[in-house]
């Protein structure tokens, strides 16, 4: 058993060999924290989410640090905009990524470090690099001389002297217009911390490189966050932390877009769906299905149509394992292993999709073998399929999703149940006195009303249907 994953670094798939034997060791870049979470940012967790659970699922022990930045340009300028502390925005919107997480069943991570926390660590990078030559002092600044570090830009594959680096209001002094900001300057009305150098505050790229040297030490494995991140940031990571004598991530793992007509989800561009809104439209084991079944390096073009897709796709798993745990009549336990099939895809690059597909396929075997009455097999296709689905973080089983249903009317559960019973026993009514018509009518009438009824040998069973 190997797991392969496609490293940006080498531009191919590579065989995973661990730093330790037994253990992973990750870092994602995690949320900036200037506004609310859309479903683009949430997919970055569920892919790495899923990547983690494959992990366990293989027997190793993993540490996953997801990181939060909680200051730079564009939380200060809400802070601005809003005339509220910068910390108040912050926390407010770590606390709506949380729940975010949270709804789409993402496992905690092992530390979930901030920026703000970091600053001694920060400071003693830069003491380090400015006395290998790697960054300088100008005007209160700190700067990355990208000169000085022969192996920069090779992530990205781009040639220096054809190089733009994004710069910032007041980065004065620099050397070479290529640098990039470590530290920056106190500005009049924003945070600052003191520094050996002046007071100011961080830069966006010095505190994922602090963060991971503190948390995973001096190399770890799998270093991921989105395709958008290459560059400048992760490339300016590696330089950070390699300078400073890090051997820094193994491999580099990025997950591709959500688009919305081709163009990536993005605030700025005002085509992001937030995530509080869509849990209020669908269910979030809906969603999790929709953002996370397609392959991590395959972008996702947003409509509303492909949820549905979604919908209709979850939906077919889900009434099998419910016809199947009701045909065993009592609770039936995850398989100790998924299928091999199953385990080939996830090892070949996280490949979801395919082994997605062995999942319908043994609901489809599961669906004969009910049709057959055939409870053995029945049985057997069930605990395989909830292995499988617990590895996804999609077992509509498992106690994460107990109750969930967002706002879809979970709280009147009850009160529609009752309803809807009373219906149905004037339709068995109609049956039994073969009345076929008016039991139809009832069936097709209570369909469209967004319900499905289906004709179990224990009686007549509801459920919501796609929309």
């Amino acid at each position: 058993m190997t797991i392969r994953l496609y490293d940006t670094s080498a531009r191919q798939i590579r065989d995973f060999t661990p730093v330790q034997p037994g253990c992973v060791s990750i870092y994602l870049c995690g949320a900036t924290v200037q506004a609310a979470p859309h479903i683009g940012h949430i997919r970055s967790g569920l892919n790495f989410d899923i990547m983690r659970r494959w992990f366990e699922y293989r027997g190793y022990d993993v540490t996953f640090i997801r990181n939060v930045t909680d200051i730079d340009d564009k939380i200060i300028n809400k802070a601005h905009e809003q005339k509220r502390p910068w910390w108040a925005i912050g926390y407010e919107n770590e606390r709506a990524f949380n729940d975010a997480y949270a709804a789409l069943g993402c496992l905690p991570p092992t530390y979930e470090p901030r920026a703000t926390g970091h600053i001694t660590e920060m400071i003693e990078m830069m003491q380090g690099l400015i006395e290998r030559g790697h960054a300088y002092e100008a005007d209160g600044n700190v700067y990355f001389d990208v000169r000085s570090f022969d192996d920069y830009l090779e992530l990205s594959r781009q040639e220096l002297d054809n190089l733009l680096q994004p710069s910032g209001e007041g980065e004065t002094g620099k050397r070479d217009p290529r640098d990039f900001a470590m530290w920056k300057a106190v500005k009049p009305g924003e945070p600052s911390w003191p520094t050996p150098w002046g007071p100011g505050r961080p830069g966006w790229h010095l505190e994922c490189s602090a963060m991971a040297h503190k948390y995973l030490g001096t190399v770890f494995d799998i270093h991921g966050g989105g395709l958008d991140l290459i560059f400048p940031h992760h490339e300016n990571e590696i330089a950070q932390a390699k300078a400073f004598g890090d051997d820094f991530a193994r491999y580099w793992v990025h997950n591709a877009w959500v688009t919305m007509a081709g163009d990536k989800m993005s605030k700025s561009l005002g085509n992001s769906v937030l995530v509080s809104e869509m849990v209020k439209q669908w269910r979030p084991i809906v969603l999790r299905y929709y953002l996370g079944t397609p392959h991590y390096r395959s972008m996702i073009e947003y409509s509303e149509e492909s949820l549905r897709e979604a919908e209709v796709a979850f939906a077919r798993i889900e009434g099998f394992v419910q016809r199947a745990l009701e045909k065993a009549g009592g609770e039936v336990e995850p398989a100790t292993e998924v299928p091999p099939a199953f385990a080939e895809a996830m090892d070949d690059d996280l490949g979801v999709p395919q082994a997605l597909a062995v999942v319908h396929t043994t609901v489809r075997q599961g669906n004969s073998a009910l049709a057959a009455d055939d409870k053995e097999a029945a049985v057997a296709r069930l605990a395989e399929v909830r292995a499988m689905l617990g590895v996804l973080g999609l077992d509509p089983l498992d106690p994460e999703w107990a109750g969930e249903g967002g706002e879809r009317g979970e709280d009147l559960h009850g009160v529609v149940d009752s309803l809807v019973r009373l219906v149905l026993e004037q339709r068995e009514s109609a049956r039994g006195r073969k009345d076929w018509a008016t039991a139809d009518a009832i069936r097709d009438q209570l369909g469209q009303s967004g319900l499905v009824v289906e004709d179990s040998p224990h009686g007549p069973r509801w459920s919501l249907g796609p929309r």
